[in-house]
């Protein structure tokens, strides 16, 4: 299987938060950190929002060239990485996301059309809720997924299982099980960023990192060796599906945990 790589010149990042309803039968995500400074979660109340309001930006990966603008919208992120007029978006949201993520692309300059590839972190709701919705924008731009997740993705076009060793714009891809059996995560190992979907998840105040949620993941075995394994990576900023980014020394972090999970 040959994927299209565009090559790992340095991307630029942007970070769309979608609030919704987080129920544990959904497979929903709200995270809590235990041992770790603050906590996330999702609002059972709330519900999903089509209006991206921009609340920060700053330098993602000094030297890199890659910037990072988050978009806030509540308890799950999705990420659109971008060059040249191209952009990869990394997860969708739940239902009703696409909205935010057109606002997005707008505020970046961007539209539509310049998305050419998804890729989907895992099959869970609050990631791959809005993939109909998003394909139907880009007239059927190709997606991935870990090959133990594909079949469990909704989708109208078929997707393509991707794995250790293969690249998607220039992103590697990194199989990281255990939250489901077919996470995945994805590195721009240029820029140095990572983006860790749900096997890892950010603290409140974005000073540190927790791994997978076992409220919601198949297996912690697999999910704790998934986050040693990310941890033998290097890069300075991983941005997670759940938490504040970290947004320096992040892969020294996770080594960290990783050493310290029992």
């Amino acid at each position: 299987m040959v994927l299209r790589d565009m090559g790992k010149a340095g991307l630029a990042v942007l970070v769309l938060g979608t609030a919704a309803c987080a129920t544990k039968s959904s497979g929903d995500d709200p995270t809590t950190t235990a041992g770790a400074a603050g906590t996330t979660g999702g609002d059972s109340t709330a519900t999903p929002t089509t209006t991206a309001e921009s609340t920060s930006s700053t330098s993602a990966a000094p030297g890199s060239g890659s910037n990072f603008h988050r978009v806030n919208l509540g308890f799950v992120s999705a990420y659109i990485l971008y060059r040249d007029g191209e952009a990869a978006l990394v997860d969708t949201g739940v239902s009703g996301s696409a909205g935010a993520i057109e606002g997005a692309l707008g505020e970046i300059g961007l539209g539509w059309d310049s998305v050419g590839h998804v890729v989907v972190t895992h099959h869970h709701p609050d990631h791959q809720g809005s993939l109909g919705a998003v394909l139907e924008q880009t007239d059927g731009a190709p997606w991935y997924a870990g090959a133990g997740d594909l079949g469990a993705v909704n989708a109208s076009t078929e997707g393509t299982a991707v794995g250790d060793g293969e690249s998607v714009f220039g992103l590697d891809i990194i199989e990281t099980p255990g939250h489901t059996l077919g996470h995945i995560a994805v590195l721009d190992a240029a820029a140095g960023v990572l983006v860790a979907g749900d096997a890892l998840n950010g603290t409140g105040d974005g000073s540190g990192v927790a791994g997978a949620n076992p409220d919601f993941s198949v297996d912690m075995e697999m999910a704790n060796a998934s986050v040693e394994k990310l941890g033998g990576f290097d890069y300075d900023v991983a941005l997670f599906g759940h938490g504040e980014p970290l947004l320096e020394s992040a892969s020294s972090a996770v080594a960290d945990l990783a050493a310290n999970l029992g």
